[in-house]
């Protein structure tokens, strides 16, 4: 057997046959730098972490919510969008193609056309007709979440629902002493 066809072998671990060209001590100055780099990836995202960590820190001491936070990127992304080249030659493109088309015959037929349909007798009726539909859906809507609303109140304080409540307040509060829930040993559930 070729002495670079080996099974190679460190800290316990198989790493298969050496790979053509690579002797052994090769192959182990690789391994041990290999952990180093591992290493310090570790170190790195262990400090990436902690920095992470005390950034959100100070964000929350200062009043910075995440929301706000997003808000703020998208704003500044925006900002960045609007100023590019790419952004102002496309909308300055788009502005001469909006002028030759509203400009056009074909445009300018159609708009009238449009215009004659939104006066006649026909489209009239039926914008009237479905204002009318959508107010019935609306009211029927309406008085459909009254009624579930009304169930589930009739609901909350039937003895069936506070016999399960009282159940699952027990489940969740670890006893029967009728105490609240409470956190895992050594908490302070006590805002």
């Amino acid at each position: 057997m070729d002495p670079s066809q080996r099974d190679f072998t460190m800290d316990g671990a198989s790493g298969g046959t050496l790979p053509p060209g690579l002797s052994e001590e090769e192959a182990l100055e690789m391994q041990i730098e290999l952990t180093k780099v591992e290493d310090e990836i570790q170190t790195l995202r262990q400090v990436l972490t902690a920095k992470e960590r005390h950034a959100g820190e100070l964000r929350r001491r200062l009043g910075i919510s995440p929301l706000a936070e997003f808000k703020n990127n998208i704003s500044k992304g925006w900002q960045e969008v609007q100023s590019s080249n790419a952004y102002m030659k496309t909308s300055q493109t788009l502005g001469d193609l909006n002028h030759r088309v509203t400009s056009s015959n074909l445009y300018l037929t159609a708009s009238a056309t449009l215009d004659d349909i939104s006066h006649s007798d026909a489209y009239k009726k039926t914008q009237e007709t479905l204002s009318q539909a959508g107010q019935m859906t609306s009211s029927a809507l309406s008085t459909m979440g009254s009624a579930i609303r009304n169930r589930f109140g009739e609901m909350r304080n039937s003895n069936t629902f506070k016999s399960f409540e009282d159940k699952m307040s027990k489940v969740v509060g670890g006893g029967s002493n009728g105490e609240g829930p409470q956190g895992p040993p050594g908490s302070n559930s006590n805002f």
